[in-house]
């Protein structure tokens, strides 16, 4: 199962961290669609917050594992992270064996 949890304060969305795998045997299909999916989208929440909005994340990427803290700019970085929020909650609705949403403050 992928884990994502939500890192806030003061009610922003300051940062996330995933772990874990959507499958762990070669030939599940969907699991490895979900795992992509779920890679794809925090890459691209990464990449435009730091590439087009211009912030300094804190990051650590390890296989099966990413955690990111937003260092700067945490209010301009907002819909990026609540639109990346509300995709991984639609997918955690779509797959509930295989991703977890955690909020912590």
């Amino acid at each position: 199962m992928t884990a994502v949890t939500f890192f806030t304060e003061h009610e922003e969305i300051v940062g996330f961290y995933i772990a874990g795998h959507s499958t762990n045997d070669d030939k599940d299909v969907e699991g490895k669609t979900v795992c992509a999916a779920v890679s794809s989208a925090a890459y691209m929440t990464v990449n435009t917050v730091t590439e087009i909005i211009g912030a300094d994340v804190e990051a650590d990427v390890e296989d099966g594992e990413m955690k990111i803290r937003v260092l700067n700019k945490i209010g301009e970085s907002q819909e990026i992270l609540k639109g990346f929020q509300l995709h991984i909650k639609e997918l955690a609705k779509q797959h509930k064996q295989r991703i977890k949403v955690i909020s912590e403050v």
